[in-house]
């Protein structure tokens, strides 16, 4: 597994992600990160961004905690298939989304982890 980290302010977030698709995560919320400000909608969700990403992680605060790749991602869709966008192409960000999302389903799958 590796280990995508989030930050939104002053917190931070850990995704755990398989190892072959951490940089697709990575490279999907840069490119939310970027394409979000053009939305037009009143529900648009605030995105954290990406900050960093590392083979092994610790945590030594009880208080954080790590989310799994597909719990993160199905947020993420559902977050983005929730605004309601009259003058975007939104349907060009949901595809990357669902994609990640549809081979996580498949790798837990394949793993035995759903």
């Amino acid at each position: 597994m590796r280990y995508v980290i989030l930050q939104q302010e002053q917190d931070l977030k850990f995704v755990e992600m398989p190892s072959e698709y951490a940089y697709q995560l990575s490279a999907l919320n840069l490119r939310l990160n970027k394409e979000i400000d053009k939305l037009t909608a009143d529900q648009v969700p605030v995105l954290p961004r990406a900050i960093a990403e590392c083979d092994y992680l610790d945590l030594l605060q009880e208080s954080l905690q790590i989310t799994s790749g597909l719990h993160y991602i199905n947020e993420l869709e559902s977050s983005f298939s929730a605004i309601r966008e009259e003058n975007y192409p939104l349907i060009s960000l949901l595809t990357e989304i669902r994609a990640l999302q549809a081979q996580l389903e498949q790798w837990y799958e394949d793993e035995g982890m759903i």
